[in-house]
């Protein structure tokens, strides 16, 4: 038998050491001793990733705002099976409203959300359809309109259908709303989730570049929400394994292609003008999510659902003016130009991988 099939001392130790509750926010959803007792189940890995990656980022963000400003912490749970720790920053110097929220929930698959899934092809014969979700998402609104807001989301999903098959499948990714167009920032965000994607397949970052593009559209404005990133759904390709690990440099992508930009940004000189600007795009913003988000309908469709934590990610202040269209060449009509025509950032679209 080849030796690579058995796992080093060092992981078989790292597998079986207890659980620090110090690395997280707060306890796990998951009793910690069942998560101790099944190390190697998905849900159990899974669980334990995005609370680090919730840990991690809640931390980065308050390493940038000021010492006395911290996220409040929101554990909760639902009676229909699991629950969630939320996250918020409200009215910092930094950051206007910041949320990070996992979730961790099980039960039994709501109309809604099956006929949402069967959409998208998935098949599971008839009769109730027990289900395990489990994710982090994230919605950063900065107050300085030259900081851009940034979401992200990684999820897992378990669904036992009509049959008793297991069905399982990951989805996520990262995008980037800028209120004022900045080259250096487009490129060096793009080119972290790019890295993050040529790990595991060069054909991922073209190919969830795209679908980030598409998905994120606000149809009645003929626009895109920012300037994109990455996004998939249903990935159960090429193994179990190898899918997560693909989801876990994702998600540990999000800091350095995101913090250095707050960094850089935060004290930022602006005005009136550029505050209502991002009002008004963050109204945009408000439109996407309520009317096309499926994260937030698969959120509402779910019974038990928690509305705050699923609505955290609307922005405190948003407007709406009537028939406001800036100017081509202003600096505001140079972001709807890319808003209405997606960029290639990195100069490889079209060229073969």
């Amino acid at each position: 038998m080849c030796l690579t099939n058995f796992m080093s001392q060092a992981d078989m130790e790292a597998r079986i050491k207890k659980i620090n509750l110090s690395d997280y926010m707060a306890e796990p959803i998951t009793d910690m001793k069942t998560l101790e007792n099944n190390p190697d189940d998905m849900k159990t890995r899974m669980e334990l990733l995005i609370m680090s990656v919730q840990k991690e980022f809640c931390r980065a963000l308050e390493a940038e705002e000021d010492p006395d400003v911290k996220f409040t912490v929101d554990r909760w749970t639902r009676k229909e099976g699991g629950g969630g720790i939320t996250c918020i920053m409200q009215d910092g110097r930094i950051l206007e409203k910041a949320g990070v929220n996992i979730s961790v929930v099980s039960g039994f698959l709501p109309a809604g959300a099956v006929q949402q899934m069967k959409s998208r092809g998935k098949e599971f014969g008839e009769g109730s359809l027990p289900f395990f979700a489990a994710g982090v998402s994230s919605v950063i609104h900065p107050r300085n309109p030259m900081v851009p807001t940034i979401h992200f989301n990684y999820r897992y999903f378990e669904v036992t259908d009509g049959n008793g098959k297991k069905q399982w499948w990951f989805g996520g990714g990262t995008d980037l709303t800028p209120y004022y167009l900045n080259e250096e920032d487009g490129k060096h965000f793009h080119s972290e989730l790019k890295k993050a994607c040529d790990k595991h397949n060069k054909s991922f970052y073209p190919k969830f570049k795209k679908w980030c593009d598409d998905y994120f559209t606000i149809t009645h404005r003929g626009e895109k929400r920012g300037i994109g990133g990455i996004f998939f759904d249903d990935v159960d390709y090429p193994s179990q394994e190898q899918a997560f690990q693909f989801v876990k440099s994702c998600a540990t992508a999000v800091i350095p292609s995101y913090v250095p930009l707050v960094a850089k940004h935060k004290n930022d000189a602006y005005g009136y003008h550029e505050r209502e600007w991002q009002l008004l795009r963050r109204g945009r913003y408000v439109e996407f999510n309520l009317i096309y988000d499926r994260g937030t309908k698969f959120g509402l469709y779910t019974p038990g659902a928690r509305y705050e934590s699923i609505l955290m990610s609307l922005p405190l202040s948003a407007k709406w003016l009537y028939m406001h269209v800036p100017e081509e060449k202003s600096e505001e009509g140079k972001l709807m130009a890319v808003l209405k025509n997606p960029r290639d950032w990195l100069g490889i679209e079209g060229k073969s991988l």
